[in-house]
């Protein structure tokens, strides 16, 4: 018999016109965009060996830094080299790590984890072609994960918001 995992990485990028999220809700203002991307993966094409031996660490009550509100965020890059499990960051030249929004990463059903995150108008503005959740706010923390997907380049004055769905089941 041969089963496998199976997994899942959902990216939702919502993009505003707007400088801040403050004003988004001031205004009451929708998305003029929102990027969906459902993508089936094999185990070995976004986790990366560091991500997963930090989570084999936190499951068997070792120590090391969880990913939670804290201390997790998003990264957002413009890297386009393809996923590899050995990598340990991000791999484009512009990149930045989001801080987690109020109430994330949320776990413990749906056999998923959810990262969001949001970049103001003066955050993050590049390509953003490649995206990793990491317990740090640098390349030195450990990455769980990285996808490559164009998502477009954000531009200076928008506010975009980022949710990184990760599933095993």
């Amino acid at each position: 018999m041969d089963e496998k995992a199976v997994g899942k990485c959902r990216i939702i990028i919502e993009k505003y016109k707007a400088p801040n999220m403050e004003t988004v809700k001031r205004l009451g203002l929708k998305p003029y965009e929102v990027v969906e991307e459902t993508l089936p993966w094999e185990l070995e094409d976004v986790f990366l060996n560091q991500g997963i031996d930090a989570i084999w660490t936190l499951v068997c009550g070792g120590s090391e830094t969880p990913f939670n509100n804290s201390n997790a965020h998003i990264c957002v890059g413009d890297g386009t080299t393809a996923e590899d499990a050995s990598q340990t960051g991000p791999q484009g030249t512009n990149y930045t790590y989001l801080p987690m929004d109020d109430g994330y990463p949320q776990y413990g059903s749906g056999q998923k984890a959810v990262f969001k995150a949001t970049a103001d108008g003066d955050t993050a503005n590049h390509g953003w072609q490649e995206f990793l959740v990491a317990n740090g706010s640098n390349t030195s923390a450990k990455h769980i994960n990285r996808k490559v997907i164009d998502k477009g380049t954000k531009p200076s004055g928008e506010t975009w918001t980022i949710q990184i769905e990760l599933s095993l089941s």
